[in-house]
């Protein structure tokens, strides 16, 4: 690895959890094309709004051993 990459990586380690999963996500983000801004933003507030809807329980939520066990019966 390059020494400016094992830097930005030692960096990175002493991040809280959130904030590495936020960089890797920009740097995932990196290898795709532009994306139309507006839809982002839409996919965003959508994305806002179903985990605000789940965290005042207006939602409910599966497990994820209960979803793959229903596709597990197929």
């Amino acid at each position: 690895m390059h020494p400016s990459a094992t830097r930005i990586l030692s960096d990175a380690l002493v991040l809280s959890p959130i904030e590495r999963a936020e960089l890797i996500d920009e740097l995932l983000r990196s290898f795709d094309p532009p994306e139309d801004a507006a839809v982002a933003d839409a996919w965003k507030a959508e994305a806002e709004s179903r985990i605000d809807a789940y965290e005042a329980g207006q939602v409910s939520a599966d497990s994820a051993e209960a979803v793959f066990a229903r596709l597990n019966q197929r």
